[in-house]
Parts: C-alpha cells; sequence; structure tokens
C-alpha cells in the first residue's frame, strides 16, 4: 500500500496545474489505460523510485464566498487524516491571504511533513515577494512554478525523504476490500457475510485509516475481508462526502486484490461509483461491480437487469469486461454469488500464461491482422509474452513500437481476452524495441 500525498490550498493557486504535472510523468511511464482522467483528482505518481498516491482537492469546494472558508477547512481536516504528507500551495502573485493564514493554522496542529509550496514564482523578483510566507508559521518553503515545472524537483525531493517506506504484508490469503459511496449497504453485506451484526468499524473519523483486515472462512471460502465500512456521513455538504469517499477508498483499494464495488441500485451508477471505478482500475485491482437493494427497483420486467448492465458497461468502457452482479444484502441474495465471483476475478488476476502457448496462440492472430502502417512504416510483431507482475501485463516486441497506436492495443488486449479469461482484471499491453 502506498504513501498518499494530499495537495491543499484555497482556490486558483494552481494546485491542479501541479497535480496534472506530476500525473503527467507517471502517466508517460505506465501507459495508463484510457479513460481513466475522467478521475481528475487521483493520481498515481513516483519520484526517485518512490511511489505515492495523489489527491487533488481542488475542485470540490462549490458555493459563494462565504462558504468557501467553512469547507476548505473541512477539506484540508480531511487530508490531514487521511494523507500521510501535504503540499500546501499559496500563490506568490496574491500574497499571504485570509484563507490561507485559516488553512496554516489547521496545518501547524499537524504532526505529519507540511511542505509549504509556493506557486507561480518564475524570475528573482517573485522570488523575493516570497519571503512573506515565513509570516504563516510552517517553516521552510519551496518555490515552483506549476506551468513550467521550475522548482518542482526540491519540492519532490525533500518530500519522498518523509515518505513512509511501505512494505506489503505478506500473506497467502487473497484480500478483498468492499468499498463504494455512503449508504449503499457495505456495512449490512460484510454483516451477512459474517453472520453477525458486527458493526467492524466506528463511524468516528479516522478510525479505519489502516484499513482493517477480517478473516473470512466459511462455505470453502477464505480470504481477508478489508473493510472500508464507517464512511463519515456528512449530511449538508455533498462535495465533502465525495472526498472524503475517495479518501478512504485510496487506502482501501491499495491495500486489497480484489475490489467489490457496491452501489445502490435506486441510485444508480453515478459520477462518484464510477469515480472509485476508475481508482480501482488505475491500480491494477480486480473489480466485481455490485448492484444492492435490487429488491427494491421497481416495475421490474425481463430485461430490467440487461439494460442496468448495459449502462454501467457504456460508463465503464474501454474496460468493460467486468462481473456485473445484482444482489440483495437484506434478503442475501446472490451475495455467496459476489463471493465465489471475487474468488475468480483474484484467480484470473494472478494467472500466468506459458510464453510458448502465448506466442502460438497469438502471433498467428497478429499475422491476420497485421498494425496498420503508420507514415509508410510497417511493423512486424516477432515474440510476445507476459511480464513477470503481479497483475496481467503483457510486452509485443517488434521493429517499430513507436508506431503501435491504442486502437491496435486494444485489438491485442481483446484477442488476449477472447482466448483467455481475465474477466474483472485490469490488463496492460506494452509495445517494446526487438
Amino acid at each position: 500500500m502506498g504513501a498518499i500525498v494530499a495537495i491543499v490550498g484555497r482556490p486558483n493557486v494552481g494546485k491542479s496545474t501541479f497535480f496534472n504535472r506530476l500525473i503527467q510523468r507517471r502517466e508517460a511511464i505506465v501507459d495508463a489505460v484510457s479513460g481513466v482522467t475522467r478521475d481528475r483528482h487521483y493520481g498515481k505518481s513516483d519520484w526517485n523510485g518512490k511511489e505515492f498516491s495523489l489527491i487533488d482537492t481542488g475542485g470540490y469546494v462549490l458555493g459563494s464566498d462565504d462558504v468557501f472558508e467553512k469547507e476548505i477547512d473541512k477539506q484540508v481536516e480531511l487530508a490531514i487524516q487521511e494523507a500521510d504528507a501535504i503540499i500546501f500551495m499559496v500563490d506568490v502573485e496574491t500574497g499571504v491571504t485570509g484563507m490561507d493564514e485559516d488553512v496554516a493554522k489547521l496545518l501547524r496542529r499537524v504532526n505529519k511533513p507540511v511542505f509549504l509550496a509556493i506557486n507561480k514564482v518564475d524570475n528573482a523578483m517573485r522570488e523575493e515577494d516570497a519571503v512573506e510566507f515565513y509570516s504563516l508559521g510552517l517553516g521552510e518553503y519551496y518555490t515552483l512554478s506549476s506551468i513550467n515545472g521550475s522548482g518542482t524537483g526540491e519540492l519532490l525531493d525533500a518530500l519522498v525523504k518523509e515518505l513512509p517506506d511501505v512494505e506489503e504484508e505478506e500473506s497467502d490469503l487473497p484480500r478483498f476490500a468492499v468499498v463504494g459511496r455512503p449508504n449503499a449497504g457495505k456495512s449490512s453485506f460484510i454483516n451477512a457475510l459474517i453472520g453477525e451484526e458486527r458493526y467492524i468499524v466506528t463511524d468516528i473519523a479516522g478510525t479505519t485509516r489502516d484499513s482493517i483486515d477480517t478473516r473470512y472462512n466459511r462455505f470453502g471460502f477464505e480470504f481477508n475481508l478489508v473493510d472500508t465500512a464507517g464512511i463519515r456521513r456528512k449530511s449538508k455538504v455533498k462535495e465533502d462526502l465525495e472526498f472524503y469517499s475517495v479518501m478512504r477508498s485510496v487506502r482501501a483499494i491499495e491495500h486489497c486484490d480484489v475490489c467489490l464495488l457496491l452501489l445502490d441500485a435506486t441510485r444508480g451508477f453515478d459520477g462518484q461509483v464510477e469515480n472509485i471505478f476508475w481508482l480501482a482500475a488505475r491500480n491494477n485491482k480486480g473489480i466485481v461491480i455490485l448492484v444492492n437493494k435490487w429488491d427494491l427497483v421497481e416495475d421490474k420486467e425481463t430485461n430490467t437487469m440487461k439494460q442496468y448492465t448495459q449502462r454501467i458497461k457504456k460508463a465503464i468502457e474501454p474496460f468493460t469486461d467486468v462481473p456485473v452482479l445484482f444482489i440483495s444484502v437484506l434478503t442475501k441474495q446472490r451475495i455467496y454469488k459476489a463471493i465465489e465471483t471475487a474468488v475468480e476475478v483474484y484467480q484470473n488476476r494472478s494467472k500466468k500464461i506459458k510464453t510458448r502457448e502465448f506466442n502460438d496462440v497469438m502471433l498467428p492472430l497478429i499475422e491476420n491482422y497485421p498494425p496498420p502502417a503508420y507514415k509508410g512504416k510497417h511493423v512486424k510483431i516477432k515474440f510476445c509474452t507476459q511480464l513477470p507482475t503481479p497483475y496481467p501485463q503483457f510486452a509485443f516486441f517488434c521493429n517499430l513500437p513507436q508506431y503501435v497506436r491504442e486502437p491496435y492495443k486494444r485489438y491485442l488486449e481483446n484477442k488476449i481476452r477472447e482466448k483467455y479469461n481475465f474477466t474483472g482484471v485490469p490488463m496492460t499491453v506494452f509495445m517494446r524495441k526487438k
């Protein structure tokens, strides 16, 4: 499970620009699955070989100027609870504002690394202006420019030194995380599986910081259940609730092998559920979508379930090879089928294909439908193999990997999925120089 870094600060100081700069660097390395950029508030980054998750708190604050101050305080408080380190961004052009001082007041009480980043410092004059930010009482600061990237290296050097070295716990048991937006039925689902009324975590914010594992060993199944129940309810502020859900989901998703994504059938596959889905996909975790409270859906007809599934698949394109189950925790309808499916997805995620067999299957398909010529150049793929990683990644070796476009990579992925069962598991296809 990686470290979490939160970027906080008032609106319009350049948080999102800085965030995008770091995420682009990471995406260029891993060839991120197309479609994941719909989630602009969460990303993976790395510096000097150390990976971390990045949370951008910008964009969540809505409302009038009177509301801004209260909501930013809440955002910072939530980031403080869940993050391992905090980057507090301010704007040298406007200088120290009342909102900056309020955020700094919260951060001065934090027993976590806080990095004061002064943005838009792109000349010597502004470097001198930055001195006034000492008044925030946060000690040393880092000057940078999110637009051109100057100064970001010094900040990231200092940041990664403070991030904890996280070692994966050794366990032969698969880890299944129950994730989803509040009130989707996560606690009830866990209680139904365990067979007792056990509210695994309290509703006090921060109690599931390290994701509680519960051993499940019944009906021939044995696994660890990573619980995210107990997400604090914020009845008045929708944006605050969404941010909190995402922060908790990041922790749980990084700590698991398979995500059981629970959604409320009466609310549908909305933006927040989709957001959590892409968190799991970007982290290359197995995914099972569980549509809960199906017994409450009125006017069901023969095709209702099929149409509902089609709407979900449309929302998660191009990664549509994901099982969708309709359950009712209240009546225990299909909850054990959900566990069976999660176990199958876990097995799919750890599946290894022998190189000889993989070449015998894929090379004839490639010969029948080779990559389209690009700029008059013809690509010839001669060899392919599955990489030795915890989740499915495949390398195809060819003469001109730079000329293989994204649609052809999707064609290869689709063919792999046709020939082998990788349902519920994200997959990466790399083109490599032979």
